[in-house]
């Protein structure tokens, strides 16, 4: 798979046959040309509206550990966000947590089309073809998606240290909710989002195709810094890997989805 420096995603390649497939989709607070700085100050695209801080080191550090595949996302969210469906409606945001962006204002229907079909399709094609590729070596793999949250939102602190999402599939979220528990860590059980979100990235490569997935968020100020993503990849390798050798993750399963709209976004 190549990475040119003008795609739209970061691939690391890993063992294909190891059963984990690591993603970031909101690794990068880059705007690419020709969108310039999407009219916003330097200041903005430094927040967590642009991207998940500390996303991409952990998913790095996560794949030299593991020794997983991993892809990564070249864009900024707030240029397309690659963690929706392309039917979105906060595919791509003009107003984000109190922020407007100007570069996004007079995107029409047109504008949409093309950010979807030189950013987020690749993207998710890339994906998909990884994971065919995966399969093909006779091992089902497991999807671990990496983002961050805000230490607060609106004034208000997150007690949370880490949080799983998830919709439906259960195989790895119950003993991976007891295992980071179990390590002393206050861990969000669909808090401070709900993990259904028709057509998000783990609907549309986990649930849709029967494999197990996991989506972690690690409270950004544990790992904005190298010292802090070096440490929470190592107990997340540490309680991940195990996992993955449970027969029920060496199978399809079809769990549906409690996602009945667009209306569970992840904004901060």
């Amino acid at each position: 798979m190549q990475d040119p420096t003008d795609a739209p995603f970061t691939f690391l390649p890993g063992n294909d046959a190891g059963g984990l497939l690591i993603l970031g989709d909101h690794a990068s607070n880059r705007v690419p040309p020709p969108y310039g700085d999407l009219g916003l100050p330097a200041a903005e695209l430094e927040r967590h509206i642009a991207y998940d801080i500390g996303s991409e080191a952990l998913v790095r550090r996560l794949a030299a550990l593991t020794g997983a595949p991993a892809l990564m996302t070249r864009f900024s969210r707030l240029l397309i966000d690659a963690n929706r469906g392309e039917d979105d409606p906060t595919l791509v945001m003009r107003l984000s947590d109190g922020a407007i962006v100007p570069g996004n204002a007079g995107v029409d229907a047109a504008e949409r089309q093309r950010r979807i079909e030189r950013f987020h399709r690749p993207y998710h094609a890339a994906i998909a073809e990884l994971l065919d590729r995966m399969i093909g070596t006779g091992t089902l793999p497991a999807i671990l998606s990496v983002h961050s949250f805000t230490p607060a939102w609106k004034g208000v602190p997150r007690p949370w240290d880490m949080a799983i999402l998830w919709d439906s599939d259960d195989r790895l979220i119950r003993p991976a909710l007891a295992a980071f528990r179990a390590r002393g860590l206050v861990v969000g059980d669909n808090e401070p989002y709900d993990g259904a979100l028709r057509n998000d990235t783990l609907y549309r490569h986990g649930t849709a195709r029967g494999l197990p997935h996991l989506l972690i968020e690690v409270r950004q100020d544990h790992i904005a810094e190298a010292a802090g993503a070096e440490r929470w990849a190592g107990t997340i390798a540490e309680v991940v890997t195990p996992l993955l050798a449970r027969p029920e993750m060496r199978r399809p399963a079809f769990f549906g989805s409690r996602a009945g709209g667009l209306d569970s976004a992840k904004n901060g």
